[in-house]
């Protein structure tokens, strides 16, 4: 089974769900009773949005993430389209931009204002019309800016440039036609170079985002997919879907190989589908069922047996649809990693669900929280669709940290096509942060140092500066190397720092107390 062995080591092998009180959910949200298999919800740091019932066409709310408690039946909409609002998705780099798809074959893209809305939102600033049939969803690119993409009934996927003027869109800059069915998922890898759909005609394919070509395209007759998730960078593919017997199914697959799954694993007996969700900064993979108030999370490995299972959040309350927030959006301080927002409309409910590590210390939690995304473009539209890949902007989530590039990694494997490979060597010289480019000195320090280091006989190379151990962590040999040896010990040098300030402190506080003692007597 997945959870074998029984014993291993691991930081979130405890990892427990916990619901938030009934003052810090939503409550008297007309949640949409809709039977598509979307999510109907999208959550930042500023807003949560959630697709609604209606009468005469689709809206959906926008509401302040701190505004809970009970919501105002009057409270104003967005309330553009004609047709049913199918989903809805936040800008990953504007907390202000919202995008939505319907029934009527259009997608739009609102602005939301920076406060509570006093009236109906009706006015888009852009309109995407394309579509011949209603639209079921929508993906943002997740490291170039303005770029969209939208899946329709009409089989077509369309790429949209949204920094070309004008508010209604009606060319978009790519179709990709591989499809012979409803497409009924997208997902794409870390920097946005590959695409890997779930289509309704059971098959699973990865393709070229800029090409339309199809890479890889697998079916296997024991597994009918539904939704299919990119693990990161772990080169491979998740999926879930329904066995022959209908079962609930999960399968793991190899991206450059999608004949056979390396995993497949058979869940339980019910009806409802199945969301995976994927946490590339702990490699934690969460699997939500819908119609059930069931989730089920796991821990990734690049190796057998791949998927560890950890622990099931049980809840009798069933979730019709599930919202995530953004890991710059977590409480920190008590350790969360990760929150849901659950869909309950059978009490018209939208409650937080919130992944907590146990911890007794109160301070930020490095090893818990490595640097994530952030949210800003790591490129602009035009550099994407001139053929240029670049990972994402990294972010640490200790209070106070400023935004750094991505340090540029060696693939451990070959990539997907010798285009893609070309265009990540053509991109690796120039991923350096700007504070980098600031201090050449520092490097070329550091690089000094290593080489004395090196030099040393063995038996004085027993660890490096900072604290760092020789055989946990082992000199650098590459640029990228050293810049991820740079990035840490700038961090531990920020912890010393903040010790040393406390010291200095309790040390004033002693002086003083002696100065006191002393005036006393």
């Amino acid at each position: 089974m997945s959870w074998h062995p029984q014993y291993r080591s691991s930081k979130f092998r405890h990892v427990y769900g916990k619901a938030a009180s009934k003052d810090k959910c939503y409550d008297c949200v007309p949640i949409t009773h809709n039977i598509n298999d979307n999510y109907f919800c999208a959550v930042n740091p500023s807003f949560i949005a959630v697709v609604t019932e209606c009468v005469g066409g689709g809206a959906f709310l926008v509401i302040p993430i701190k505004q809970t408690g009970k919501l105002d039946p009057h409270y104003p909409r967005v309330c553009g389209h004609k047709g049913n609002v199918l989903d809805i998705k936040w800008n990953p780099f504007n907390d202000f931009v919202i995008a939505s798809c319907s029934e009527d074959t259009t997608v739009k893209i609102w602005d939301i204002p920076n406060q509570l809305l006093k009236r109906n939102i009706t006015t888009p600033k852009k309109e995407l019309v394309g579509h011949t049939r209603r639209v079921g969803l929508i993906e943002w690119h997740p490291t170039a800016d303005d770029i969209l993409f939208s899946s329709g009934y009409d089989y077509k996927i369309m790429i949209w440039n949204l920094s070309v003027l004008g508010t209604v869109l009606s060319k978009p800059v790519k179709i990709l036609d591989a499809h012979k069915d409803v497409v009924l998922s997208m997902s794409f890898n870390t920097n946005g170079s590959l695409l890997a759909t779930a289509c309704r005609d059971r098959k699973i394919r990865v393709i070229n985002p800029r090409t339309g070509t199809v890479l890889q395209e697998g079916s296997y007759k024991s597994h009918r997919v539904n939704k299919v998730l990119f693990l990161g960078n772990m080169k491979m593919l998740f999926s879930t879907g329904t066995s022959r017997w209908n079962n609930r199914q999960i399968a793991l697959w190899d991206q450059n190989d999608l004949s056979v799954p390396l995993l497949e694993e058979d869940l339980d007996g019910s009806s409802g589908l199945l969301f995976p969700v994927y946490d590339s900064d702990t490699h934690m993979l969460y699997v939500v069922g819908k119609g059930d108030g069931n989730i089920r999370y796991y821990e990734i490995n690049p190796e057998k047996p791949y998927l560890n299972y950890l622990m099931e959040y049980h809840s009798h309350l069933p979730q019709k649809g599930i919202g995530m927030m953004p890991k710059r959006g977590l409480d920190v301080g008590a350790c969360e990693i990760f929150r849901f927002y659950k869909l309950i409309p059978t009490k018209s409910l939208i409650e937080p669900i919130s992944m907590i590590v146990p911890r007794r210390s109160e301070s930020y939690q490095a090893d818990i929280y490595p640097l994530t995304a952030a949210a800003q473009p790591a490129l602009t539209a035009a550099d994407w669709l001139a053929g240029i890949d670049k990972e994402p902007l990294l972010v640490s989530l200790r209070p106070r940290s400023e935004a750094v590039m991505s340090p540029p990694q060696l693939p451990d494997q070959e990539p997907l096509t010798e285009d893609t490979d070309q265009s990540q060597q053509q991109e690796s010289q120039g991923r350096l942060s700007v504070e980098d480019k600031q201090k050449p000195r520092e490097i070329e320090h550091s690089r000094k140092r290593l080489k004395v280091y090196e030099s040393l006989p063995e038996n004085q190379q027993t660890c490096l500066s900072n604290g760092f151990d020789m055989f946990e962590c082992p000199p650098p040999k590459t640029e990228s190397e050293l810049l991820q040896m740079y990035y840490r010990q700038q961090e531990e040098i920020r912890r010393l720092r903040e010790l040393v300030i406390q010291k200095d402190i309790q040390i004033k506080q002693l002086s003083l107390e002696l100065r006191n003692l002393c005036t006393h007597t």
